[in-house]
């Protein structure tokens, strides 16, 4: 037992410097990983205005520096094979990761939507074929609540891989009202009237300046487009469109500009009556 003892003693003294150089390692690991996690929150914080992520992705930070850090701290003990490790790391890591895949990809995602933020909570998105108001964004799926008052949770993996239209995030739209006047109809003299209103329509904006141009020759109407520009930031968007078209109706029917509704023009023959021969 004695002889078993010092062998183990004169082991541990002849391995002492590798020791205390794990331990050393380990402990700046240590430091470093809270350094790294402060970091990475730090680095964040101004584009990432939730917390929960902030301090997720800090701990993301945290724990890559650890395990690489362990790593090399346990590389210092003789008889600790790490590449044996990390092979059955890898193989452990590949078997979860397959079983696991789609939690995964759709976690990655949302790291990368959180860290890009095409759009933030109470934004008017349309994506992956959805539309409506953002209502929560998660580590694995993107909640949004559509025009008809639907709640709908849609993957991170199809928001992030599909085009993402954001529609509050610029303050100034456009909107278009297509027009169709008489060919009899005084064309310069309508398109003055129809542009004095759409100015006069609170919420229209001066600049840009709102614009009526002729687009094509229609079967029974010459087709035009208005087009005029809203903040809808200090307005509704679709309320001052409404107050458009109702102006320019209202307009129309005061003037007796020429605004036909579509027509068909059905051409009737006479047939001879039908006549039995005489037998």
């Amino acid at each position: 037992m004695t002889s078993l003892l010092r062998d183990v003693l004169d082991a541990f003294l002849l391995n002492l410097p590798s020791y205390v150089w794990a331990v050393g390692i380990f402990v700046v690991t240590l430091i470093l990983s809270r350094l790294a996690r402060q970091a990475v929150e730090h680095g964040v914080k101004g584009r990432v205005d939730d917390e929960e992520t902030q301090r997720l992705l800090g701990n993301i930070g945290y724990w890559a520096v650890f395990v690489v850090g362990t790593l090399m701290a346990l590389n210092q003990i003789p008889g600790v094979d790490v590449t044996s490790l990390l092979a059955g790391l890898g193989i452990l890591g590949f078997t979860i990761g397959f079983a696991l895949q789609d939690i995964a990809r759709n976690f990655i995602a949302g790291i990368l939507i959180l860290l890009r933020q095409p759009f933030s909570v109470g934004d008017a998105v349309e994506v992956a074929g959805h539309a409506g108001s953002v209502m929560e964004i998660t580590m694995r799926d993107t909640v949004i609540r559509t025009w008809d008052g639907v709640m709908e949770i849609i993957p991170n993996l199809d928001v992030y891989s599909n085009p993402i239209v954001n529609y509050s995030e610029l303050p100034l739209r456009r909107r278009t009202v297509t027009i169709g006047l008489g060919y009899g109809e005084d064309v310069q003299r309508a398109r003055g009237l129809i542009l004095g209103v759409i100015r006069a329509t609170e919420g229209v904006l001066d600049e840009p300046e709102p614009e009526l141009l002729t687009e094509e020759f229609g079967d029974t109407t010459l087709n035009m487009a208005a087009r005029f520009w809203v903040n809808q930031d200090t307005h509704n968007l679709f309320g001052v469109h409404s107050n458009v078209v109702d102006a320019i109706n209202d307009l129309a029917e005061r003037e007796g500009i020429d605004m036909p509704y579509p027509t068909q023009v059905v051409q009737l023959e006479a047939e001879l009556p039908f006549e039995t021969p005489v037998g």
